[in-house]
């Protein structure tokens, strides 16, 4: 097969959750330990590190590749979704995965795949190990698709285990509270392996706690522990922060290449992983690596999709944040852009409660509905519809690309365009 015939294989005959949504989902570790054990359990090859949250976990697991590969560790980093390509799932040391070892997989193990029948998930788990293992990494940071419990990654055992916040999302899944979606992600907390915890929220603290305590894990709080400081915006994608651990300040000016204030969140989580794996002798953390790390952060990882600009003039800001957590954020450091109109691209999928996110978008914002380009794509027309009943008003257009090019016709150089809503509406555009 070739790479494209491949690709075709890997999205229309395996069920794909991000394409057809709640059906792809499995209920057990079967597939992904069948699958894994005819390949030789190349999970056991290399040592790693899981995260889970429902919001800033790829942001985090980004940002502790870059800090990994900046002290000299060849690492592996495995992200999902994707946006444009593939492999953007499988990476080492920032590189994608080669084609010809995608291809390779697939043609090598086609007969395992009809005997297993695993998800396209499942096998892309599993392509990410093998490729870790045969590549030989020092380490990988794995994130979690959906949830943690019963999520395909959850057959590794690593040196430790990040979770980074928690907030209403994949309900139909994972839970309708917040302490039920809590208990999904605690799923990840190994037997004494320790545990960090982003923030310390009080209806999910004791989910964790209990866990951690039944796993006999050690457990720990970055909120509790580090306190960031916005000090500064250096352009429109780097943010400056000072850094407090307790009453002492241990950087000062340490530059991301990350925007907004709320990146301080990840960043505490951040601190709190590298400290534990320092404490644990994992790792020799040294200041001008970080800090080299983190301000090199998107060329390093080719980390993209998140408050990433698309334009200049007008300012185009694209950010795969869905949820009630995450857009909160997003619209909350949009609303502190200087600008003389806002316009938003939105589209969403067709399983998303509404109700939580579109009352957080701006009234005043100019709205461009479109449909994301995947089965589970909302249409244009109920979108618009929706937004209605939240004082939301805008047009709607065939396709997110005619959406966008419809608000920069409509848009002068002081002008703000957001385009987001869905993590497909961003893959249409980066």
């Amino acid at each position: 097969m070739t790479y494209k015939e491949t690709l075709a294989f890997l999205y229309t005959q395996l069920p794909m959750y991000q394409r057809v949504g709640s059906t792809a989902f499995k209920k057990n570790l079967d597939n992904i330990l069948a699958l894994c054990e005819a390949l030789g359990n190349p999970q056991n090859q290399f040592q790693s590190i899981h995260i889970a949250g429902t919001n800033g976990k790829g942001t985090t697991a980004h940002m502790l590749s870059s800090v990994l590969q900046a002290h000299g560790k060849k690492t592996g980093l495995y992200t999902s979704p994707h946006y444009r390509d593939f492999r953007e799932r499988i990476k080492i040391d920032g590189q994608l995965m080669p084609r010809s070892k995608v291809v390779q997989f697939v043609a090598n193990h086609h007969d395992l795949f009809k005997k297993i029948r695993p998800s396209f998930f499942e096998i892309t788990v599993a392509m990410a190990f093998q490729h870790f293992a045969q590549s030989e990494v020092d380490i990988a940071v794995i994130e979690t698709g959906l949830g943690g419990r019963l999520d395909s990654t959850n057959i590794i055992r690593p040196l430790l285990s990040v979770i980074t916040n928690i907030s209403l999302d994949h309900q139909s899944m994972l839970g309708d509270t917040l302490p039920e979606i809590a208990g999904e992600k605690a799923g990840i907390i190994k037997a004494g392996i320790p545990v960090v915890i982003g923030e310390e929220q009080a209806a999910v603290k004791m989910v964790f706690e209990k866990k951690a305590k039944e796993m006999k894990s050690a457990i720990s709080f970055a909120s509790q522990n580090y306190d960031l400081f916005s000090k500064d915006s250096k352009g429109i994608d780097h943010t400056i922060f000072e850094v407090k651990r307790g009453d002492e300040k241990i950087y000062k000016d340490l530059e991301v290449n990350v925007k907004g204030p709320f990146q301080s969140k990840n960043i505490s989580t951040l601190l709190e992983t590298l400290d534990i794996l320092s404490q644990d002798g994992h790792l020799l953390l040294k200041e001008d690596r970080l800090r080299h790390a983190l301000k090199n952060l998107k060329s390093l990882t080719r980390y993209i999709g998140r408050w990433q600009i698309l334009d200049h003039q007008p300012l185009t800001i694209t950010d795969s944040a869905h949820n009630e957590g995450g857009l909160a954020i997003v619209m909350e450091s949009l609303k502190q852009l200087p600008c003389e109109n806002l316009y938003l691209v939105l589209g969403s999928v067709n399983d998303k409660d509404l109700t939580k996110t579109l009352g957080l978008l701006p009234k005043e914002a100019q709205y461009f509905f479109a449909k994301p380009n995947i089965p589970r794509g909302l249409a244009a027309e109920q979108l618009q519809e929706e937004a209605a009943a939240f004082g939301l008003q805008g047009k709607c257009y065939s396709s997110v690309k005619n959406a966008w090019r419809a608000a920069k016709r409509r848009a002068s150089a002081k002008d703000v365009i957001f385009i987001g809503g869905s993590t497909f509406v961003v893959a249409e555009v980066v």
